[in-house]
């Protein structure tokens, strides 16, 4: 058992079929989490995933919008099925998935096939024909972080003001030829990747929305910190064949966004002391990443690629 016990089982006994769930007939392990309180709960019969939210997460994350697009993703094959939730508290309770690694940089690397597995599992997704609530806007979500971060007591990183001013190109090819949009999970963590060796699963739909579908496979490569033998096979498994210049112009142009976008992110948990990492050392070793690719040699020309169309 752990210190969130109580707490743990009085949500799951909101759960039809659960309602009797006692410490005495059940076992209880902490799982990951960045942000929130993820637990494995088992039974006899049953096992199940159980997720309270984290303190201050209500202040830029949408649940009722992530209960929709949960479920829609559960219909589109690629997750878990969500089995109660809570749109207001942010509790949700779902079917633990048998058999799986949950996935890590280092599992990316040393699973064979897993980078292939995990661009399927994206065209899956992408391409079911289920719509999420919410519409993902980066530049639109960049000053909405920024206003969030303007009521706490946090510093941006040097220049990012300036990067940002940078990103206009980028900004204005997405604008010039924009993509179809398609149900993105827009967070693909290595963690949010379960691989059973057989199919790559996806879970925790929290940042999900109507997205460039490109953008998750461009943030998948970061995540997972892939070198250019497995963005090929991700990019292989996603399309089923090599991507054409502008597809990988876009791919690139995401992989530099996402660190943009994340560094906000990992400077409000550092202004909200969540204990989980160091989120200062997390948002400025994103930040320069993004400097170092934007400043790279090619990526003016991917940029022009996407302006091509």
């Amino acid at each position: 058992m752990t210190e969130h016990t109580d707490t743990i089982l009085t949500t799951l006994r909101k759960t039809p079929g659960f309602e009797q769930i006692t410490a005495s007939n059940c076992t209880i392990t902490r799982l990951g989490g960045l942000t929130n309180l993820v637990h494995l709960v088992e039974t006899g019969d049953a096992r199940v995933i159980v997720r309270i939210p984290g303190e201050g997460t209500e202040d830029y994350i949408d649940r009722a919008i992530e209960v929709t697009n949960a479920e829609a993703a559960w219909r589109a094959g690629v997750s878990a099925e969500v089995l109660w939730a809570d749109a207001g508290s942010g509790e949700m309770v779902t079917r633990a998935i048998g058999g799986i690694e949950t996935m890590t940089p280092s599992l990316f690397k040393t699973r064979g096939g897993s980078p292939e597995r995990a661009g399927k599992a994206l065209a899956k997704l992408h391409n079911s024909g289920e719509t999420f609530d919410f519409r993902f806007e980066l530049f639109a979500m960049i000053d909405e972080y920024l206003k969030v971060l303007s009521t706490k007591d946090v510093t941006l990183p040097e220049g990012y003001h300036d990067v940002v001013k940078a990103a206009e190109p980028v900004k204005e090819a997405l604008a010039a030829n924009p993509a179809r949009l398609a149900p993105c999970h827009c967070d693909p963590l290595c963690e949010n990747f379960l691989d059973d060796g057989t199919l790559m699963w996806i879970v925790d739909w929290e940042y999900s929305g109507m997205n460039d579908p490109l953008w998750d496979v461009g943030d998948l490569s970061v995540e997972a910190e892939m070198d250019a033998t497995q963005e090929a096979a991700l990019l292989h498994g996603y399309f089923g064949r090599e991507p054409t210049a502008a597809e990988q112009g876009r791919v690139v142009i995401y992989k530099a966004m996402c660190d943009l976008l994340w560094t906000l992110w990992g400077l409000i948990q550092h202004a909200d002391d969540n204990p989980a990492e160091d989120f200062w050392a997390y948002a400025t070793t994103r930040f320069e990443r993004c400097k170092a690719l934007m400043q790279s040699g090619g990526f003016a020309e991917h940029v022009a690629a996407v302006n091509r169309g």
